[in-house]
C-alpha cells in the first residue's frame, strides 16, 4: 500500500512538472491554457492514477479491477479539454501546441501518480525542451 508521504510526494512532483511546462506557455503568451491549468491537469491526472492504484489494492482478489481503465479515461477526457484550447481562424490554427502540452502533462501526471518517476521527469524535460528550445529553430513557410 502507498504511504501518505508517497501520495503527497507524487502529487507535489506532478504539480511541479506540470507547472514548469505551464510556466513556459505563460512566458510565451500562450495563455489559452497556462501555468495554473497545466498544474491542475497534471495533479488531477496523478490523483486519478493514485485512486486507481488505491482501488486496485483494496479490491485485489475480491473483484476484477484494472487501474489502466481509469487512466484511459483521463486520456480521453483530456482530449475534450485540449479541444477547447484550439481556435481556428481562416487557415490559421492557434492553441494546438497548448492542447498537446495539456495532453502531455496529463500523461506526466499519470506516470508520477503510479510511481513511474523517471518517465514523468524525462517526459517533462523533453516537453519543456520541445516547447522552449525548438521555438528558437527558424522554420520557413513554404
Amino acid at each position: 500500500m502507498i504511504t501518505d508521504t508517497q501520495v503527497a510526494w507524487r502529487l507535489f512532483l506532478a504539480a511541479v512538472l506540470g507547472g514548469v511546462i505551464g510556466f513556459e506557455r505563460e512566458k510565451h503568451n500562450k495563455r489559452i491554457a497556462g501555468f495554473r491549468t497545466h498544474i491542475l491537469v497534471s495533479v488531477g491526472s496523478a490523483l486519478i492514477m493514485l485512486v486507481s492504484i488505491y482501488l486496485f489494492e483494496i479490491y485485489k482478489g475480491l473483484a476484477p479491477v484494472d487501474p489502466a481503465r481509469i487512466a484511459a479515461g483521463v486520456v480521453t477526457g483530456i482530449g475534450f479539454l485540449g479541444a477547447g484550447t484550439i481556435i481556428r481562424s481562416g487557415e490559421n490554427v492557434k492553441g494546438l501546441t497548448t492542447a498537446a502540452s495539456l495532453w502531455t502533462v496529463s500523461g506526466i501526471g499519470l506516470a508520477v501518480g503510479c510511481g513511474f518517476f523517471i518517465a514523468g521527469c524525462t517526459a517533462a524535460i523533453i516537453a519543456l525542451a520541445t516547447l522552449y528550445l525548438l521555438l528558437k529553430i527558424p522554420i520557413e513557410d513554404k
